[in-house]
C-alpha cells in the first residue's frame, strides 16, 4: 500500500533558517551575511514571506492596499526590494574576485576611490549614501585585485541594514583578508538620511570615518601622505 506523502511543512522559511544559525551557534545581526545557510529555493520563499508581513505592515497603518492603486503593489515590491537589491549582501554569496600574485613585488601606496556606497541604518532603515576610499601598502606576499573588484566587495558589505562605523570595519577585515597588504587603510564620507528625513531633520551633516591597519596605524607620515591625497571635496 502506497503512504500518502506527508503535508508540507506551514512553518516559516524564516524559522526554518533561524533554527540552522541558531543551532550552528552563527550570530544572524542585521549586518551579518546568512548566506551558507539558505537552500535552494528559500529566498523565493522568504520573498514570499517578507511580502505577506509586509501586507500587514500597511493594513496596522490604515492603508487600503485593495482600493488605493498605488499600493496594491507595495508590499510586494518592498519584500522584492529588501531581499535582492538594498539588502542583498545578507543573502548573497559573496562576489567572485580573481587575485594575482604581486609577480613585480610592488610596494608603493594604491588609493581606490572614491567608490559609491549605499547602504541603509539598521536604527531606521533609512539610506546611507556616501563615498569610500582605500589605501593599500602590498607586499611581496600580497594578493592584488582587480580595480572593479573594491567597488564589488564594498557592495557587497554595504547592501545590509549597517552603522557606518562597523560597516568599513568589515570591509577592512574583508580586504586584509583577501589582499593581505602591509598596511590598509578605509575612509567612508556619507549622508544619513536618518537625520534628514526625521529627528532634526538636518540635511547638511555628514559622518566621516576611518579604520587604519597595519603601516597606516604604525606610520605617521604614510597615514599624512594617503589622507592628503584624498579628495574629500563635494
Amino acid at each position: 500500500m502506497t503512504r500518502p506523502d506527508p503535508p508540507p511543512s506551514t512553518e516559516p522559511v524564516s524559522m526554518r533558517v533561524r533554527r540552522r544559525l541558531v543551532q550552528a551557534n552563527k550570530r544572524f545581526n542585521a549586518n551579518d551575511n546568512i548566506s551558507a545557510f539558505l537552500e535552494p529555493g528559500e529566498l523565493e520563499a522568504l520573498l514570499e514571506e517578507v511580502e505577506s508581513k509586509f501586507k500587514g505592515v500597511l493594513e496596522s497603518l490604515v492603508i487600503d492596499t485593495e482600493s488605493d492603486h498605488n499600493t496594491q503593489e507595495t508590499a510586494r515590491r518592498v519584500a522584492k526590494m529588501y531581499l535582492t537589491e538594498v539588502f542583498r549582501g545578507r543573502y548573497m554569496t559573496i562576489p567572485q574576485v580573481t587575485e594575482f600574485p604581486n609577480a613585480e613585488l610592488l610596494n608603493e601606496l594604491m588609493i581606490v576611490g572614491p567608490i559609491t556606497v549605499r547602504s541603509a541604518c539598521s536604527h531606521h532603515f533609512c539610506p546611507i549614501i556616501g563615498r569610500l576610499w582605500i589605501g593599500l601598502m602590498p607586499n611581496e606576499h600580497s594578493n592584488l585585485i582587480g580595480l572593479s573588484k573594491y567597488s564589488r566587495l564594498a557592495e557587497w558589505v554595504m547592501s545590509r541594514p549597517q552603522i557606518q562605523e562597523e560597516a568599513i570595519t568589515q570591509l577592512a577585515n574583508l580586504l586584509m583578508d583577501r589582499v593581505r597588504p602591509d598596511g590598509l587603510a578605509v575612509v567612508m564620507e556619507a549622508d544619513h538620511f536618518c537625520m534628514h528625513w526625521r529627528g532634526v531633520k538636518d540635511d547638511q551633516t555628514k559622518m566621516l570615518n576611518s579604520v587604519m591597519r597595519g603601516s597606516f596605524l604604525k606610520d605617521h607620515n604614510l597615514r599624512a601622505e594617503f589622507l592628503s591625497l584624498l579628495n574629500l571635496k563635494p
